[in-house]
């Protein structure tokens, strides 16, 4: 069953309309998240919402958004005030132009969201909306409210439904000059090019999500496992970085080492099934199959979501 929609109105191509539902593409839920703890007694830090002057803990109800406009002077602004600030996007998301995908940039690519019909009406619009940006090739830019904020979202078609991205605003891209304006401008020879070349060609491949791994979370799920076991951690030797004195040789070395080695494989393990999309650990068990065996199977506690 799919999750909850984070936000419900109509999508409108000038009078083509129809009501859509929006869902996040992407989660993060199962990763390992850990809570603080009080080292002396093990127990679980809280946070408490206190008045910065007397200290004492402020209830939900009391608390309003403000802005601060000089050291200790605020405006400050109402839920409903907020609410006023009604804009179209709050309910529709209107499309105002078709461009080319190439024409947006990466860096204004913030996070992705699945967009289908909402409930047993408007499919036959929301299926002309898909297929008429699909035949064009293009992608549709509107606009959409979402936490409080109005988005620039892109979509784009997918299977039977379409792709929504947010995008930024050019107020929140910094300036890559501020970062760039410092390299030094560097001669490349043809030779450089060509060894390089030689490498890129060497390691060309496709993108395949399912053949890579995220390493960091085994590690995680491996050293909570040891510490279960009781086993003593030890620290792993860190790879060591080293200065390039001579790049020819450098270059003419990783041509030779990019032939021996081959593109990430998609590791043989099965698939995990854990429980509500989460991933498990597994306490290892003596006598039975080695830790390292053991931790690429489905562990028996679940790790906890993270927290708020």
């Amino acid at each position: 069953m799919a999750p909850r929609a984070n936000w419900k109105g109509f999508l409108r191509l000038s009078l083509v309309t129809c009501p859509v539902a929006l869902y996040p593409a992407t989660s993060e839920s199962e990763k390992i998240a850990f809570n603080q703890l009080n080292r002396a007694t093990g127990h679980r830090i809280k946070y408490l919402k206190v008045d910065a002057d007397t200290g004492d803990e402020v209830p939900n109800e009391d608390i309003v958004k403000g802005y601060q406009i000089e050291k200790d002077q605020f405006i400050e602004v109402t839920k409903e005030e907020l609410e006023e600030v009604a804009l179209e996007s709050t309910r529709t998301i209107e499309i105002d132009e078709f461009v080319d995908k190439s024409d947006i940039d990466p860096r204004y690519l913030i996070r992705p969201y699945y967009l289908r019909p909402d409930g047993k009406v408007g499919h036959d619009a929301f299926a002309v909306i898909r297929e008429t940006t699909r035949e064009m090739d293009k992608v549709a830019i509107g606009r959409v409210v979402l936490t409080s904020r109005e988005h620039i979202i892109a979509l784009e078609p997918m299977d039977k439904g379409l792709v929504g991205t947010l995008l930024r605003y050019p107020y929140e891209v910094r300036d890559p000059k501020e970062y760039f304006d410092e390299i030094q401008d560097v001669k490349v020879t043809k030779d450089m090019l060509d060894l390089a070349r030689h490498i890129v060609n060497q390691k060309a491949g496709r993108f395949e999500p399912d053949k890579f791994e995220d390493q960091y979370e085994t590690a995680l799920i491996e050293l909570i496992n040891q510490k279960r076991a009781g086993k003593t951690i030890r620290p792993k030797e860190r790879p060591k970085g080293e200065n390039v004195v001579d790049l020819m040789e450098a270059l003419r070395k990783s041509v030779g080492g990019a032939a021996e080695t081959k593109a990430p494989k998609k590791s043989a393990r099965k698939p995990k099934k854990a429980a509500a999309g989460q991933k498990e650990m597994l306490m290892p068990i003596a006598g039975k199959k080695p830790a390292k065996e053991t931790a690429a199977k489905k562990p028996a506690v679940k790790p906890q979501r993270k927290s708020a």
